[in-house]
């Protein structure tokens, strides 16, 4: 019963997002697992699992290393592990223009496109029930293409 109460838990909650703790990464122990109590009238039994697991939480001002998933007019979207962070061309230096032949954005010596690396700042988050979205900014020293 405990192997398969290990197993559900497992895959229920590692790879999903909770508002409140973040991104559940990975389930690393189980510390308590209470007696099943029968559910009346179903026959299913519940169970309070208590257990201890890698999250991933952003916070704003936090400085990350992302990949670029797409670049448009607008901005740019970029992974940071399961969180995706959108950069507006307003949080990008003055100095970067749009390249439609890329896509990508130029800079006198930066190149942000799909499938680069870029260092970006967390300047906004907005927790949900089920997700966590995110804006970046490249404008401030140290940021932008990673090399």
């Amino acid at each position: 019963m405990k192997e398969f109460l290990m197993r559900n838990l497992h895959g229920d909650v590692e790879g999903t997002c909770s508002g409140r703790v973040g991104f559940i990464i990975c389930v690393l122990t189980v510390t308590n697992i209470s007696p099943g109590k029968v559910l009346p009238g179903s026959g299913l039994a519940e169970f309070v699992v208590h257990y201890q697991a890698i999250v991933f939480k952003p916070y704003k001002g936090e400085v990350v290393d992302a990949i670029v998933t797409s670049v448009n007019q607008i901005g740019f979207f970029a992974d940071v592990g399961p969180l995706q962070v959108f950069v507006a061309q307003k949080l990008m230096p003055s100095d970067f223009k749009f390249d439609s032949n890329g896509p990508c954005y130029r800079g006198d010596d930066q190149m942000i496109e799909k499938n680069g690396q870029v260092r970006l700042k967390i300047v906004g988050l907005k927790h949900q029930a089920t997700q966590i979205n995110a804006v970046g900014t490249i404008k401030e020293d140290y940021l932008g293409q990673i090399q």
